[in-house]
C-alpha cells in the first residue's frame, strides 16, 4: 500500500560523476570510514523527534555513517496577505537555534543537514509567486536561512500550499524557475534537493531556462513504492525507493533497496526515523546498499568538548552524573525536541536532586545557557530550583540560578559567562522537603555552551 501523508510540519553539490559514491557518498568534513554505494537519506520530524537521530546508525563492518543526508521537517512557505514568507515552528525553530547540539555534531560527523520547506495552507507556494523580483526575495530567506545556521542546503516540498485560497494566485508556468535559479545563484556549492510531487516539479523551465541541473537529488514522494522522480536528472542523483519507517514493512524495505541496486540508481530515502533503536530493520537494506548490517549507538559528542547531551535528546540522562533524592527523563512538556530532564518528582522527595556535568568551554565560547521550568507549591524556605557553576581552572564557583520557588515558573532561560579554554562543571539542582501535599520538582532542557 502507497504512503505519503505526512504531518504538516515536516541535498550534495552536485560533484559526482557516477552511481558508486565513496566516503560517506559527500564531501565535507567525515568520519575517516568509508562505503560505497548510493548516499541514505532520512527526514526527521522534528515536531516529535531529534535531528540526532540520525547519527545513531552506523555500519557494523567498518562503522561508516548510514545516513549521509538529514532534513529537517519542515520549514513553511508562509502568506502574510501581500507577500510569501519563511516561517519556523517552535520545534523547528529550537532545532535551528541549538545548531551547536543539534546540527553541527551530525556535520561532524560527515552528514549533510537540509531544511525542508513546505506549504501551510494559507495560498503561497513555490509555483505561484506573482513575479521574478518576489521569487528572489523568497529565495533570499533561504538562503539567509542556511548561511544563519550552517546548514548544507534546502529541500523544496510542494504539498499543502493550497493555492488560491486567500486571494493567491494559481501555479504558473515562471514562479519555480525563478526560485531555484536565484537560490542557485545565492547558495552555488549547497544542496537543492526535490521531493518530486506538487506542481513545481512539472514546473521546471521556463522562456528557455531549465533549472533541473540545479537539482543535485530528486526523491520519489510515494513511500512503500519504487518509483522514478520525473525530473531528467541522471540515477546517480534519483531516489526511487522511498521508505516510511512507520508503515513501510522491513521486507518491503530490502525489496526497495535491491531495485535501487540493479536499477543503478544514487540514493535511498527514508523518512520518520525516531530514537527507537532498530537497527534489525535498517540492516535489511543496509546489507543490500553497502554489503553491512547495521549497528545503533550515539551521535558523536560535539568538537572542543562541549556540552553532551545537553537537551536530553538520547531520551535519558546519559553524559550527566546524576545524584539525590530523584532524577528521570520527562518526554512531554520539554522546552524542546522530544525530551527534557526531571529532577525531583511528582510526589515528595528528600533533599536536592541534582544532575552536573563537567566541560571545556569551546574555542570562541562566551557563555553557557540552560532552561528551566520550576513546579514549586511550596515557599522558598523549604523548596526551590537552583544551578551553580565551578570554573575548575580558576577555582571559583557561582550561583547562576538563585535559589528560587514558584508554583509554576514556565520556561525561563538562564545565561552565564564563561571563558573558552576553562574547565567548568555545571551543577542543576531541585530541592523538595519531603513535606506531603507539596511536592517540588524541576524540568531542565537545553543546555548548551556558545
Amino acid at each position: 500500500m502507497l504512503s505519503r501523508v505526512r504531518p504538516r510540519r515536516k541535498s550534495l553539490f552536485a560533484c559526482l560523476s557516477a552511481l558508486m559514491l565513496a566516503v560517506t557518498g559527500l564531501s565535507g568534513t567525515a568520519r575517516a570510514a568509508t562505503k560505497t554505494g548510493p548516499i541514505s537519506v532520512a527526514y526527521i520530524e522534528v515536531n516529535s523527534n531529534s535531528m540526532l537521530n540520525v547519527g545513531k546508525y552506523t555500519l557494523a563492518g567498518n562503522g561508516a555513517n548510514v545516513f549521509d543526508i538529514g532534513v529537517i521537517f519542515a520549514a513553511n512557505i508562509n502568506y502574510d496577505g501581500s507577500n510569501a514568507y519563511l516561517s519556523f515552528n517552535p520545534q523547528v525553530q529550537s532545532v535551528l537555534d541549538n545548531a551547536a547540539t543539534q546540527i553541527k555534531p551530525l556535520q561532524q560527523q560527515g552528514i549533510k543537514v537540509e531544511l525542508s520547506i513546505l506549504g501551510n495552507h494559507q495560498g503561497a507556494g513555490f509555483a505561484n509567486f506573482p513575479s521574478q523580483a518576489a521569487a528572489s526575495a523568497f529565495a533570499k530567506q533561504l538562503s539567509d536561512a542556511v548561511t544563519t545556521y550552517g546548514l548544507d542546503g534546502i529541500d523544496f516540498d510542494d504539498e499543502y500550499a493550497d493555492y488560491g485560497v486567500n486571494g493567491t494566485a494559481q501555479p504558473n508556468a515562471s514562479s519555480f524557475v525563478y526560485l531555484v535559479q536565484a537560490l542557485r545563484a545565492d547558495m552555488p556549492g549547497k544542496l537543492i534537493t526535490l521531493y518530486d510531487i506538487g506542481p513545481s516539479a512539472s514546473a521546471l523551465s521556463y522562456n528557455g531556462v531549465d533549472v533541473t541541473s540545479d537539482f543535485d537529488y530528486a526523491w520519489n514522494p510515494w513511500y512503500g513504492s519504487f518509483s522514478v522522480p520525473s525530473i531528467a536528472l541522471p540515477k546517480s542523483r534519483l531516489a526511487p525507493a522511498a521508505v516510511d519507517f512507520g508503515s513501510t514493512s522491513a521486507s518491503t524495505a530490502t525489496s526497495l533497496a535491491q531495485q535501487t541496486v540493479s536499477g543503478g540508481y544514487g540514493a535511498y530515502l527514508t523518512y520518520n526515523l525516531t530514537s527507537t533503536d532498530i537497527h534489525d530493520y535498517i540492516s535489511g537494506f543496509t546489507n543490500v546498499l553497502y554489503g553491512s548490517g547495521a549497528v545503533y549507538g550515539s551521535t558523536s559528542p560535539p568538537p572542543n568538548n562541549q556540552i553532551v547531551n545537553g537537551g536530553f535528546e538520547t531520551g535519558d540522562l546519559s553524559s550527566w552524573t546524576t545524584s539525590g533524592a530523584g532524577s528521570s527523563i520527562v518526554s512531554s512538556g520539554a522546552h524542546s525536541g522530544a525530551y527534557a530532564a526531571r529532577l525531583g518528582g511528582t510526589t515528595p522527595t528528600n533533599g536536592d536532586s541534582s544532575a552536573a556535568q563537567s566541560f571545556t568551554a569551546p574555542s570562541g565560547s562566551s557563555k553557557v545557557s540552560f532552561w528551566y521550568n520550576v513546579t514549586c507549591p511550596d515557599t522558598v524556605t523549604y523548596d526551590w530550583a537552583t544551578a551553580t557553576l565551578r570554573d575548575n581552572t580558576a577555582g571559583t564557583t557561582t550561583t547562576v540560578l538563585a535559589k528560587t520557588c514558584v508554583s509554576s515558573s514556565g520556561w525561563k532561560q538562564v545565561t552565564a559567562s564563561i571563558t573558552a579554554g576553562h574547565s567548568y562543571t555545571l551543577t542543576l539542582t531541585s530541592h523538595d522537603d519531603n513535606y506531603a501535599g507539596d511536592p517540588t520538582y524541576t524540568l531542565f532542557d537545553d543546555v548548551a555552551a556558545s
